[in-house]
């Protein structure tokens, strides 16, 4: 199935625009393939409890979240669900294959459908009451991120299963083609494994999962760590040098240090004014683990989205990739001095906390997931729906202070942990976002805008 990925917050501020999904890492634009899922491109599943919030991961204030204003609450997750332990699966007969066959292709002609006539009714007689509304959703977050149209253009079948008599598992591999209201397409080729249940003799889809986000991977290809794209939403920074010098990024601009095993990673700034006028235009401020050479990526931060009539909203945001991006509830207003840390609390579970200096206002929650933590990062991005970056809204300067993190047991500054700078450039390798030279302490520095426009894609194959 279709899935868009941006933050809520971007999306809401996109409609005003053209009626995005893309946060962690970031973009702006459009996923193809599960059904609820962050990309703009930055992993794994998250609990984080739906909040105000915005833009990384992050919906509330207990652990439970949702890709993407820009990347909106697309997919319901990224992740396939490990088939519970001690369950058995067994090999369905011919004609419930066929069945279940009918029933997921059905589903993608009728979201393809009800996209085009703006009736997501179309889509309820193949799901259950939870997975239509999601279906509602994501359509939304499509329209609302400048796509005009979808089509599916292929589908693959891998393996079907049955866990019991009436749950059974489809994984599939998707082509889909998204035709912006620019005129512009793109396809995007992706992994889904659904649920399905049998309610009263007739399948339904249950959940649609995208465990494997990156499109050029042949059917049966599996990434330990999955990503999506988050709203925007994150992308990792595709960086076209060694991580060990200077490097250049389609999406990022800031400091990363990727030589030790991070547990934790904390950073402050003020929260920009965005001076941006014309169309739809994003920046994300934010501290992150994982993602630059991993698929993995949580990250928690504010972000400024600027729709086309010229009103900008701001929101803090929470991802774990490939989870789309969620708000929190924790004001971020222009001129705002905010400190985002996240910390491993072990067993896979992450205490994430926002700070506001300036109305002494304060939100924490704790998420689940599975990082790698081989990398921490303190980045300015521009946001991403799907595999296109939102055009990096005009920000001026956002100052880093405080700079920290946890490597291998033992706490850091950003110098001490041998952070390299990023640049951020546009076409034929223009600058865009330049990082200053570390501060004196080690512990800061300056991201400077040198121009306020974007490319419009993120690469095929993110990554490095």
């Amino acid at each position: 199935m279709r899935t868009f990925l941006i933050f809520v917050a971007v999306l809401a501020i996109a409609i005003a625009v053209t009626g995005c999904s893309v946060a962690t890492g970031i973009s702006g634009l459009t996923s193809i393939g599960g059904s609820g899922s962050p990309s703009a491109t930055s992993a794994p599943s998250s609990t984080a409890t739906p909040s105000t919030s915005k833009s990384g991961t992050v919906p509330t204030a207990s652990a439970t979240p949702a890709p993407s204003t820009l990347t909106s609450k697309p997919t319901p997750s990224a992740k396939a669900s490990p088939t519970p332990a001690g369950s058995k699966t067994t090999k369905p007969n011919d004609a419930t294959v066929a069945a279940i066959k009918a029933v997921i292709e059905k589903a993608n002609h009728e979201q393809e459908e009800a996209f085009a006539k703006g009736d997501p009714t179309l889509m309820k007689d193949t799901a259950t009451a939870k997975h239509y509304k999601d279906m509602v959703q994501i359509n939304s977050d499509l329209a609302n991120g400048g796509v005009s149209a979808i089509k599916l253009i292929k589908i693959q079948w891998g393996q079907i299963t049955l866990t019991n008599s009436t749950t059974a598992r489809a994984t599939t591999y998707e082509t889909w083609q998204s035709t912006y209201k620019d005129g512009s397409t793109d396809q995007s080729r992706n992994q889904n494994v659904y649920t399905l249940v049998d309610q009263k003799g007739s399948w339904k889809i249950q959940t649609d999962d995208q465990p494997n986000s990156n499109p050029n991977l042949p059917p049966g290809s599996v990434v330990s760590a999955p990503y999506g794209s988050g709203a925007p939403a994150s992308v990792p920074p595709v960086l076209s040098e060694p991580a060990t010098q200077a490097s250049v990024s389609r999406n990022w601009s800031g400091y990363a240090a990727t030589s030790g095993t991070f547990t934790r990673v904390t950073g402050s700034w003020t929260v920009p004014q965005s001076n941006s006028t014309g169309g739809l235009s994003s920046g994300a401020t934010w501290v992150g683990i994982g993602g630059v050479r991993s698929r993995d990526l949580i990250q928690a931060g504010t972000q400024e989205t600027t729709n086309g009539s010229g009103t900008v909203r701001y929101d803090a945001w929470i991802e774990t990739l490939p989870r789309p991006s969620h708000q929190v509830p924790f004001t971020a207003s222009p001129g705002d001095s905010v400190t985002v840390t996240i910390s491993d609390q072990g067993s896979n579970r992450w205490l994430i906390q926002f700070e506001n200096h300036t109305t002494g206002e304060s939100y924490k929650t704790t998420v689940n997931y599975a990082s790698s933590l081989s990398s921490a990062e303190w980045i300015e991005e521009a946001p991403s729906v799907g595999r296109r970056v939102v055009p990096i809204d005009n920000f001026g300067t956002v100052q880093f202070s405080g700079g920290s993190a946890v490597e291998n047991g033992k706490t850091v500054t950003i110098a001490q942990a041998g952070a390299k700078p990023i640049t951020l450039a546009g076409s034929g390798r223009s600058t865009v976002v330049t990082p200053s030279v570390l501060t004196p302490d080690g512990q800061g520095f300056t991201v400077t805008q040198s121009a306020p426009t974007m490319p419009t894609r993120v690469p095929r194959g993110f990554g490095m």
